[in-house]
């Protein structure tokens, strides 16, 4: 699998993002059943940079904690047939699932984590979770879907032994 990791900021949470990345992706896909290796690429930037990429991209004038930005679209989470013949969605050299992006605010997983009353590195693990579970087709619009999303996030954390 290939996850590429960008730091685009001063902001220092103390993490291994490299490391967190690839073992909360992988153990997502895991659990979702995802039969092909995937590439992911992740920026960590502040609150002003996902800002100005949050305007861009989705026309919302703030900032917030992460943003998804699938390669994909499911008509029904995590099927990974529906890809099959879909030769666009491979990286041509190494033939793996490209799945997208993740954007995360080094300070707002700071400021999140403290709110919470739990640790930087299971605030940084629930959003590359839930960053994960859309590029896989997952979504939070109406509660039904924003429960089940929640119980998978809290399912991989809890694989993983990162609890609150």
């Amino acid at each position: 699998m290939t996850f590429c990791v960008e730091v685009e900021t001063d902001v220092s949470t103390g993490l291994d993002y490299q490391k967190i990345l690839e073992m909360v992706a992988e153990k997502t896909l895991d659990m979702e059943g995802c039969p092909y290796e995937a590439m992911v690429n992740l920026l960590i930037t502040d609150d002003e940079g996902i800002h100005e990429i949050n305007k861009e991209q989705r026309d919302i004038d703030r900032a917030t904690d992460v943003l998804s930005f699938p390669m994909h679209e499911y008509e029904n989470p995590a099927d990974f047939d529906e890809l099959e013949e879909d030769f666009a969605s491979f990286e041509p050299d190494s033939g793996e699932l490209m799945l997208g992006d993740i954007v995360i605010s080094a300070e707002h997983v700071l400021a999140q984590a403290e709110s919470y009353g739990h640790s930087v590195l299971r605030e940084f693990a629930f959003l590359i979770a839930h960053s994960m579970l859309h590029l896989i087709g997952y979504d939070h619009m109406v509660e039904e879907e924003a429960e089940d999303m929640f119980a998978r996030q809290e399912a991989v954390l809890e694989a993983l032994g990162i609890g609150r």
